[in-house]
């Protein structure tokens, strides 16, 4: 029996030992934090980056993989993410994933200034000149500017190319600026500097492959535990302390945006902000044409608070704008003043064309769809031809209440009296009356004009036959 409680109390050590082994190792496994970064930079990207790196800061991660599915963005929220980079005390890897996605643009920027910079097969990154917010793409850049640079070699006999419009001042200045400042991320990752200064100044785009072979990039990975077993034991700079990365059997935590960040991300969407813009309109409206109603005003002032923030960070077209409102008072015109359609389809015309210039800008992923404005002009027309219609026929009815009302109306005296006050029934309610003439109780009267509570009143006439 003693040799039996002795083998039990080796076998209870020797599991809490394990136990006590195993949450040791459990609680020393490092911890790498994944940031989703799909679709374009908006403030609502740059505040979920941000807060990200924060927090994975806070949890001493060991490594933070950004990523990346983007076509561009806003150069402010670019430059917030670039810098919050920069300034992390956890090593950043830009990864480009999955497959067929791609880092252009504003990616490409956030990619040199990332510590790693690392692409799925079958993705792409570059085309970052910078684009004019409502104007367009620079002359000579893009896809027309890499086909012209490509045909310059061409033999004698090919057709000559245009050349590609001059730049102007501001242009030149922008792309300057742009140049300069991919370049001093590269410099300071080691990255390949020519090549980033020409997806700045031509527009050029790379293959993962390519951008491998070319030291843009320091690594291919098919996902992301490829990804980590290729940066285990990789050494970074980070705040110029050179660091060992150690990611073997590390715990990825995927950080999901919060509600902040989506409702930042939604208004922030072009669609969004012209829906809220038109449903502060016409809340306000509504509640002018219908005073007293109040929830059209108050949801109508939300509304239109939110698209004037997300129009401080979207590049609008102030004319596309002042067209909107232009197309919505010709359709309110054409309801007070008919013009047999001239003002309403001329009101459409304009909502739609200012609809599509509102967010004019080469930018991808931000402007209006057809599939939104097309519906949205047909029920905004048909809003204001119900709504101030509806107004119109109230304005024609006769008045049932109120002092203009009471005038003109007939009563009932209720008592004899000599032109004193005395009291009559008027629409089937008891009123105090007054009176030049001496009245008889059941006289017939009617209301001339009213004073306050009191009515000043005359016998009615009696009709005559002849």
């Amino acid at each position: 029996m003693a040799m039996t409680r002795s083998t039990f109390t080796r076998v209870l050590l020797c599991g809490l030992f394990m136990l006590a082994w195993t949450c040791r190792v459990a609680a020393a496994a490092p911890v790498v934090v994944v940031l989703n970064v799909d679709g374009a930079i908006s403030p609502g990207t740059a505040d979920y980056v941000v807060r990200g790196l924060n927090s994975a800061a806070d949890e001493q991660a060991q490594l933070v993989v950004l990523k990346m599915d983007t076509p561009g963005g806003l150069d402010t929220s670019m430059r917030q993410i670039i810098k919050q980079i920069i300034a992390s005390p956890v090593p950043v890897a830009a990864y480009v994933a999955p497959d067929g996605a791609r880092a252009a643009s504003a990616g490409t920027y956030i990619l040199y200034a990332s510590h790693v910079a690392a692409m799925a097969p079958a993705t792409n990154l570059g085309a970052a000149t910078p684009v004019m917010m409502g104007i367009g793409g620079l002359p000579g850049s893009g896809d027309q500017a890499q086909k012209d640079n490509k045909d310059d070699g061409d033999s004698a006999g090919a057709k000559s190319k245009p050349a590609a419009a001059p730049l102007s001042a501001m242009e030149h200045k922008m792309v300057n600026n742009a140049s300069a400042y991919i370049r001093s991320l590269a410099q300071m990752r080691g990255r390949n500097v020519e090549w980033a200064e020409q997806a700045v100044r031509q527009a050029m785009s790379l293959s993962a492959a390519e951008a491998l072979q070319q030291k843009v990039i320091e690594v291919v990975a098919t996902d992301i535990p490829d990804l980590l077993r290729q940066l285990d034991g990789r050494k970074v700079n980070v705040l110029g302390v050179e660091r060992t990365l150690s990611v073997t059997g590390a715990q990825v935590v995927t950080l999901q945006p919060d509600w902040r960040s989506r409702v930042l991300s939604a208004i922030a969407d072009p669609s969004i902000a012209y829906l809220l813009m038109l449903a502060g309109v016409f809340g306000i409206f509504f509640e002018f044409s219908n005073p007293g109603f109040v929830l059209p005003g108050v949801a109508g002032a939300i509304s239109l608070l939110l698209a004037l923030f997300a129009f401080q960070v979207l590049p609008i077209n102030y004319v596309g704008l002042v067209l909107i409102l232009l197309g919505i008072a010709f359709m309110t015109a054409e309801a007070f003043m008919p013009s047999f359609g001239v003002l309403g389809i001329g009101g459409i015309v304009a909502f739609v064309i200012g609809s599509v210039m509102l967010v004019n800008t080469d930018i991808s992923g931000y402007g209006v769809p057809w599939s939104v404005i097309v519906p949205v002009a047909l029920v905004s027309a048909l809003f204001i031809f119900l709504v101030v219609g509806m107004a119109l026929k109230a304005r024609r009815r006769p008045v049932v209440s109120g002092r203009e009302e009471m005038c003109g109306s007939t009563g009932e005296v209720l008592e004899d009296f000599d032109g004193k006050d005395g009291w009559a029934r008027v629409h089937g309610e008891r009123w105090r009356i007054r009176s030049r003439q001496p009245l008889l109780k059941g006289q017939r009267i009617s209301v001339v004009h009213m004073d306050g509570l009191i009515l000043d009143v005359e016998p009615q006439a009696i009709p005559v036959n002849e």
